[in-house]
């Protein structure tokens, strides 16, 4: 019989393996409820607001750090992706965080470091799918890991990464997970740069320019609403034609649901705006829903 515990935990826990984790959480009662914060370190603001949102609605928060190397699609992005494991646990630490799940790659994937091949409906084919090849399956695969580890009640995903959020709630339903996926707003810097861990790799003069990225997509979305497809998109593309610091790779209009590119607007109906820059080799992406 489990135990019935109304304080589960006092002092934040760090574990490495899967099955120290499992033990730990096998003693949580029935009636307690287990948030999971996915992360791959590097922790921002950003980051911290969706802890700070599963300590909200959750007895237990797990948070864990694992930079997941099949959904890289470069080499050189998995080894330049910053990894600050020390500053990490600290902030977790002052949010109260419960357990943080820190484990290797052997650990996860057990020497076969492969995706898992996932049928997403189509959601994987458009924006992010077509510049990032096999990212979504490596994505999904290390989610599904985790959330069958850890057994959680609830997961908690930023909305910068619009997408992936999406192919996350697919792929709950087609592998019939039990958890609830909840979506948290864009935490932005104080100029709207959308908070990212890239973010930090760029230099002064990219910094600057940066914020611009959100300041097009506001501007597109009061063009939306009074004008037609075409020329919000021209537009989006103009404002970064003489921009030098940052290059656009597409800005797309998308069904908000079934992230279908819009060939025109139909009433009604909800859209979204999607965007990926280039400053330097940094790679920034960032979204706003436009009606």
């Amino acid at each position: 019989m489990k135990l019935q515990l109304t304080i589960f935990n006092s002092k934040m826990e760090v574990f490495k393996t899967i099955k120290s984790l499992q033990q730990k959480l096998s003693l949580k009662g029935e009636k307690i409820t287990l948030g999971l914060v996915p992360t791959m370190g590097a922790l921002h603001h950003g980051h911290l607001s969706i802890v700070k949102r599963a300590k909200k609605e959750n007895d237990i928060v797990v948070v864990s750090i694992f930079v997941n190397p099949t959904q890289f699609d470069k080499k050189e992005d998995l080894t330049n992706y910053p990894r600050t494991i020390e500053d990490d646990l600290e902030a977790l630490q002052a949010l109260g965080c419960d357990y943080v799940f820190t484990p290797t790659i052997d650990e996860i994937y057990e020497g076969d470091t492969r995706s898992e091949k996932f049928s997403f409906q189509g959601l994987d084919e458009v924006m992010e799918g077509l510049h990032r090849q096999d990212h979504f399956d490596g994505v999904a695969t290390i989610v599904k890991k985790l959330f069958l580890i850890t057994g959680a009640d609830k997961a908690y995903f930023g909305e910068k990464d619009y997408q992936q959020l999406l192919i996350i709630k697919k792929m709950v339903v087609i592998e019939s997970i039990p958890i609830t996926i909840v979506p948290v707003e864009i935490y932005r810097e104080k100029n709207g740069l959308a908070m990212s861990s890239r973010n930090t790799r760029l230099n002064d003069d990219q910094r600057h320019a940066a914020p611009e990225i959100y300041q097009t997509l506001l501007k597109s979305k009061k063009l939306f609403e009074n004008s037609n497809l075409a020329r919000v998109k021209s537009f989006v593309k103009n404002e970064f034609i003489q921009n030098k610091e940052l290059e656009l790779e597409y800005f797309e209009v998308a069904d908000a649901e079934s992230l279908i590119p819009a060939t025109e607007i139909i009433p009604k109906k909800k859209y979204r705006g999607f965007i990926a820059v280039y400053a330097g080799e940094v790679r920034l992406i960032d979204n706003i829903a436009l009606n």
